[in-house]
């Protein structure tokens, strides 16, 4: 990816962004800041308030309060257009009219900057489809027209570029390509890329931090690889990811682990990895973590294991066999076996034991709304 193309990238901070729709309130006393030159992802189901903080960092949406800085300016009150930000959407807006490299230079004209044609050609490099630089939008794949459109705003050199679910409407392998080609361009090109997704793979592939956003709110921030780990609230241990989840009263605690009891059999997490640890708390483990056998095994305190319990459902996801496993009191659980050639056990109606090493095991802050081993 060889080009003359520079520029340079400045941090966001969203200082008490509230904004009110006519009856509800879409974001709520919203504090943020995104380092410069971070590709940051801004995760969460439909109407969490993601792309309504994605608008108003584009000057799209007034804050009902609060204050939005980029580089250190408020630019709360700038007009779209004065903003240092660029926009790319789902959908691509290329004029079918005018060739790659004109609708790559039309901003350019528009703002009369010099060499719109040398610019826009760079900035066709740099996403590697200067050679298409005549075709027509309609010419190419929908993996192409996304990158000229993610040239169009990189040319106008901005410090902050906004992703608005930019790869939603590509096939998934096609999109797997991009989330690999927008990394690599942002390391490039260093600017601050702020990305608005639904789509927890799409977060954890591309992103340096994950804020994973609910009701208006950002329930948790970090590293991609912690938030999965060491999910703290009950709504990112099963938005990011899935995730087995018990409930009970802690019936024993020292230096190390916090146990509950679970129909009567107790369940330890470690007590780092724990946010409560008295009275009744959530602990949770991954479904990759767990595993399950045909008959009772010995185990020691460094495990927990339920059971006996019947494989209901048998899913086959090429890398990965999943098991829906129902055990008595506990409802269902979710084993994931590594697809390596042999499965455990493949027969529906198994009665299988699960187990899982007590250091894979995470404690919530909060209770979820339907436990998996709540009675109906």
């Amino acid at each position: 990816m060889a080009t003359d193309f520079v520029a340079r990238g400045q941090d966001l901070e969203l200082v008490g962004i509230r904004k009110e729709f006519p009856g509800f309130t879409a974001i709520e006393n919203l504090d943020l800041k995104i380092p410069a030159g971070e590709f940051f992802a801004l995760l969460g189901p439909s109407g969490c308030g993601k792309t309504t903080t994605l608008r108003i960092v584009a000057g799209l949406e007034e804050p009902t309060s609060g204050r939005v800085l980029i580089g250190g300016k408020d630019v709360t009150a700038t007009k779209p257009h004065e903003r240092p930000v660029n926009t790319v959407f789902q959908n691509y807006a290329l004029f079918p009219h005018m060739t790659i490299l004109e609708n790559v230079a039309f901003g350019l004209r528009q703002r009369k900057v010099a060499e719109p044609l040398k610019k826009a050609t760079e900035s066709l490099a740099l996403v590697e489809l200067e050679h298409l630089a005549q075709r027509k939008p309609q010419q190419l794949s929908g993996g192409q027209q996304q990158r000229v459109a993610l040239a169009r705003a990189l040319v106008n050199r901005p410090a902050l570029l906004l992703l608005d679910e930019p790869l939603g409407a590509l096939d998934l392998k096609l999109r797997r390509q991009m989330q690999v080609e927008l990394k690599a361009i942002q390391m490039e090109v260093g600017l601050t890329f702020l990305h608005v997704t639904h789509d927890q793979e799409e977060a954890m592939d591309m992103a340096d931090t994950v804020a994973v956003m609910n009701r208006g709110q950002i329930e948790q921030m970090g590293a991609p690889e912690a938030l999965y780990d060491r999910p703290k609230t009950a709504f990112v241990a099963r938005f990011l990811g899935q995730s087995n989840i018990f409930v009970g009263e802690v019936v024993e605690e020292n230096s190390n682990t916090i146990s509950i009891s679970c129909n009567g059999q107790r369940i330890a997490a470690p007590k780092a990895r724990s946010e409560k640890h008295s009275g009744k708390v959530a602990l949770g483990v991954r479904p990759e973590k767990a595993t399950f056998h045909e008959e009772k095994p010995d185990l020691n305190s460094d495990h927990n294991l339920v059971g006996p319990g019947e494989i209901i459902d048998i899913r086959f996801t090429g890398v990965s066999n999943q098991y829906l496993i129902d055990v008595p009191g506990f409802g269902d659980i979710t084993v994931f076996a590594q697809n390596v050639g042999k499965s455990p056990v493949v027969e529906l109606g198994a009665h299988v034991w699960v187990s899982w090493k007590v250091e894979h095991a995470f404690g919530l802050s909060d209770l979820p709304l339907k436990a998996d081993n709540d009675e109906e």
